[in-house]
């Protein structure tokens, strides 16, 4: 078997190599799609007189900061918000309390956090956001602070899927857990039993990504 390695940087930016080779994220090859609505949105942001790039920034280190809440929930640890407004840290935990609120009433039982794997076999990596037992069933939850749950998601739970399988984790059951920043956007737990056509997508956007860097670099 390859060697699997992955260093870690800033969160948004981890390095993923195997056998010493850097290869793309989940994110980054799936970030070759066109993505229609967020034209749409970029505008309405806009038309509010919003600067787009300043208000994305403020959403990220919500969600960032969210995730590291669940995190050290996930891991029964204390969470170190120093560096956060108090804006969002109000704004984060409402996401969190959504996130307790689904663990309510059921068997969790916490095996990886923030778990960063690479694939040999089609050359990628990912970070899984939590992979745990819940009632007893290997499940993989991916965790996402945003209005609605999108297509692509799929397309990246089932890469997980697979990049979890392929490193000895099974898989029984996949799920988007949709943690609104307020009231207005809710939340979501979205379960798919299928995510073999999302599979298929995933190798052909794998696939894509490769040649658009070959067209690149001849232009160049």
């Amino acid at each position: 078997m390859a060697k699997i390695e992955a260093v870690s940087g800033v969160k948004q930016h981890t390095v993923y190599k195997v056998d010493g080779k850097r290869v793309p994220g989940t994110t980054t090859i799936i970030g070759i799609m066109e993505k229609p609505f967020l034209k749409v949105w970029a505008n309405q942001i806009g038309l509010q007189g919003i600067e787009l790039n300043k208000y994305v920034d403020k959403l990220a280190s919500i969600g960032t900061l969210a995730h590291y809440m669940i995190e050290c929930h996930c891991r029964n640890e204390s969470a170190d918000l120093n560096a956060y407004s108090p804006e969002q840290i109000g704004m984060a935990e409402n996401a969190f309390l959504s996130f307790l609120e689904w663990e309510r009433g059921k068997e969790v039982e916490y095996i990886e956090n923030e778990l960063i794997l690479t694939s040999p076999s089609f050359e990628y990596g990912g970070t899984i956001d939590i992979y745990c037992k819940v009632n007893g069933v290997a499940t993989l939850a991916d965790i996402k602070t945003a209005k609605a749950i999108y297509p692509e998601m799929f397309i990246q739970l089932a890469a997980y899927k697979r990049l979890l399988e392929e490193n000895g984790y099974p898989v029984q059951d996949c799920r988007i857990l949709r943690v609104g920043r307020d009231e207005s956007e809710g939340f979501e737990d979205c379960h798919k039993d299928d995510l073999s056509t999302h599979w298929e997508l995933f190798k052909c956007l794998r696939q894509a990504y490769e040649l658009n860097k070959k067209i690149n670099r001849k232009a160049g």
